[in-house]
């Protein structure tokens, strides 16, 4: 009996210690879990249940005035291998198709050997790596398709081992045309957008963000959507991409001729303010000239003689002068308060006695500067408020941030000596950048209307619209009838008869003004031997019906500073590149309405060019037979009467002809017969490299270039 109770108290000591030590396991394990491995089971969890997972939008396109994509966001790609994944069975695949494999990385990307790429394939295998990068940079979607098809690649993750990691780059197909005005985007979209339009629209284009969660359904995990993610508006801008080439060249030119520090167009439609291009170009170390900020609305710059029309106006419209008042400007030098005034030909002997209107066309800071001062020196308020009357000194609220603001000095403030009247007058002690004085010129080319500049007109999404931007008026009058009409017969002379000839044209009346002024160098003033003149030509054509305003300013270091020979220039191949390209001949008498235009058709499936030809009502002649459920595939040719289509015949064995096709007719014509495709350029097929009627083998790679 005893020997029974000691065997009993023993199995229940080790059954007590047992559980005592599984207790204690559970309770090791659970601090374990608790906190050395805490993250880990979180990101298990979240693998298998996810609740409020925000899903990013697309963001929203920005548009040129005619439809063109100037950014967008397109997805990228790195592209990584889990040697691991599939186990051995996948490891025996990858290894007989190695060869093959290297050979198409190599196709896809040149810069890398096959012998590179196995090398590198077999180190990451070596090392078992799961997420062995294979191609060192962002790859596009066309080559992410590519690769994935090749062997092994084009299985799913965890067979294969073959996966990516893909990234939302903001793209600009037109390069560096307008790069500070439409902004950009960090690259870590949690940043947002930088600069430019895509951060003042940035509320339009981001989007709104959607959620979803993570459910078990029937065994199988799947993200249950609760709210659908809304994407961002596509942004409708201004701007023209022609007309921003046109102004980038001819400007560029010049500052690479010039070897300027920097130099801005800007070019605006009359009517609206709408900003058809605007070009910031700065000289960088390697004597190139990029985009780099957008000098054209923050450069607080001395404007110089484009100023001297506003002082000219403010004179004429309070009726102190006359476009035929004299003054005797002398030998081109004349003391102004104790500082000397110098006109730019004073060393050969100046202008004499001339008139407002001669005045102005040769530039004349003598004679303006007499005329403010003699006018308005008991009163230099007056003048003030005249400019203020023209909006000169407001700033323009642009759409697009960073706008300088003007400064232009009130006889109240400090330093307002006796001196600050007559070299305000001619552009110095006053701060304008370069969009501003555009804006007033416009008005004078607007009938006197000032409309405040538009770099946007309209968010769309899906084709409708979200948000309008309609043409906004800062001033409806800068002046009277009488004194608009004088200074626009001024302006047309200054082109015509005046120092701005270069920037007059053959073809067309020119009116505007040149304008030199010596860059200030802060403490050091304009006596410290620098060289630096901002030269500029700001104006509009045709002189008699303006369309276009354009204002053109460079800043030099070198050289004799010449407002017409260099800015007015520049203005010139502008104005006549931008009237030739808009040019529109009147057809409405060449062609009668009851004549059938033939338009010249793309080669492709006929039976889609039937419908769309008899939908339109062309006239068609039709050379072959169509089959219920096959498809017909051809050419076209015009004949003064009709379209002719014309049938081609391809056999499943040979390779067809897509010559003369767009690229969605070739490339599913040829898939559709196991042909892999790659695309070289726009347009139609020019050439493929498998000749038509070649035997046809399946899985082989046919390159087509297009124009």
């Amino acid at each position: 009996m005893g020997v029974n109770r000691k065997s009993i108290m023993t199995r229940y000591f080790f059954v007590v210690l047992l559980m005592s030590l599984v207790g204690i396991a559970v309770i090791v394990k659970a601090g374990i879990i608790m906190f050395a491995e805490q993250q880990y089971w979180k990101d298990v969890a979240d693998r298998f249940v996810r609740e409020g997972v925000p899903v990013k939008p697309n963001r929203g396109n920005i548009l040129s005035a005619d439809g063109k994509l100037m950014a967008s966001s397109l997805p990228e790609y790195r592209i990584y291998m889990d040697f691991k994944a599939g186990g051995y069975e996948k490891d025996t695949m990858l290894m007989n198709h190695l060869t093959e494999i290297c050979k198409g990385l190599h196709e896809i990307f040149p810069d890398r050997s096959v012998a590179q790429f196995k090398a590198h394939l077999l180190k990451g295998r070596k090392k078992g790596s799961r997420n062995y990068l294979i191609y060192p940079k962002r790859i596009s979607y066309i080559q992410y398709k590519e690769v994935k098809r090749l062997p092994v690649f084009n299985l799913n993750k965890y067979k294969g081992g073959f996966h990516e990691l893909a990234y939302n780059q903001r793209k600009k197909p037109f390069g560096s045309l307008a790069n500070r005005t439409l902004g950009d985007v960090y690259a870590d979209a949690a940043q947002g957008p930088k600069n430019g339009i895509e951060m003042a629209f940035d509320s339009l284009l981001k989007g709104q963000e959607g959620i979803t969660h993570r459910q078990k359904v029937r065994n199988k995990y799947l993200n249950i959507v609760d709210r659908p993610p809304v994407d961002g508006c596509d942004i409708i801008t201004t701007l023209d991409v022609d007309m921003q080439d046109i102004c980038e060249k001819a400007l560029v030119d010049k500052l690479k001729e010039l070897q300027a520090v920097w130099g801005v167009a800007v070019l605006m439609d009359v009517k609206t303010g709408d900003v058809k291009a605007i070009v910031n170009m700065s000289r960088t170390p390697d004597g190139n000239y990029r985009e780099r900020e957008n000098l054209a609305i923050n450069a607080l710059m001395e404007p110089g003689s484009t100023f001297k029309t506003a002082s000219i106006m403010v004179a004429l419209e309070d009726g102190k002068i006359t476009p035929h008042t004299e003054v005797n400007t002398g030998k081109g030098i004349m003391n102004m308060h104790g500082s000397m005034m110098r006109d730019h030909n004073w060393y050969k002997g100046g202008y004499g006695v001339i008139d407002v209107t001669r005045i102005i066309e040769v530039s004349s800071n003598i004679g303006v500067s007499y005329l403010i001062d003699q006018n308005y020196k008991d009163d230099p308020e007056k003048f003030v408020d005249g400019l203020r009357r023209m909006s000169i000194d407001q700033p323009l609220h642009l759409q697009i941030p960073g706008e300088g603001t003007p400064n232009i000095k009130g006889p109240k403030e400090k330093y307002f000596a006796k001196t600050t009247l007559p070299w305000m007058s001619i552009g110095y002690e006053v701060q304008l950048p370069p969009i501003n004085v555009l804006t007033f010129y416009n008005a004078i080319a607007n009938n006197g209307t000032m409309v405040r500049p538009r770099f946007v007109t309209k968010a769309v999404r899906d084709g409708e619209t979200v948000e309008e931007f309609p043409v906004e008026v800062i001033n409806p009058k800068i002046c009277s009838d009488s004194t608009l009409q004088q200074i626009r017969t001024i302006l047309q002379r200054v082109v015509s008869h005046g120092l701005a000839k270069p920037a007059g044209s053959k073809q067309f009346n020119v009116s505007g003004k040149t304008g030199t002024a010596q860059v200030s160098q802060g403490a050091s003033g304009y006596k410290s031997g620098k060289r630096n003149h901002l030269v500029s030509f700001c104006g509009y054509f045709p002189s008699e019906a303006p369309k276009y305003s354009c204002i053109v300013s460079i800043q030099i270091d070198r050289g004799i500073p010449s407002g017409g020979g260099m800015a007015g220039s520049v203005f010139s191949k502008i104005a006549e590149r931008v009237y030739a390209k808009d040019l529109r001949l009147d057809l409405s008498n060449a062609i009668d309405s009851t004549t059938n235009v033939i338009p010249a058709v793309k080669a492709g499936n006929m039976d889609e060019t039937l419908l769309v030809l008899n939908e339109l009502d062309i006239p068609v002649q039709k050379e072959f037979h169509h089959s219920k459920g096959k498809e017909s595939w051809g050419h076209a040719n015009q004949s003064p009467d009709a379209v002719i289509l014309q049938e081609q015949k391809n056999t499943a064995d040979k390779v067809p002809s897509v010559i003369g096709m767009g690229a969605k007719d070739a490339v599913y014509l040829l898939e559709s017969k196991g042909l892999r495709v790659r695309l070289n350029g726009v347009g139609k097929v020019r050439s493929q490299s498998i000749g038509a009627g070649s035997r046809l083998v399946k899985g082989q790679t046919i390159t087509l270039h297009l124009k």
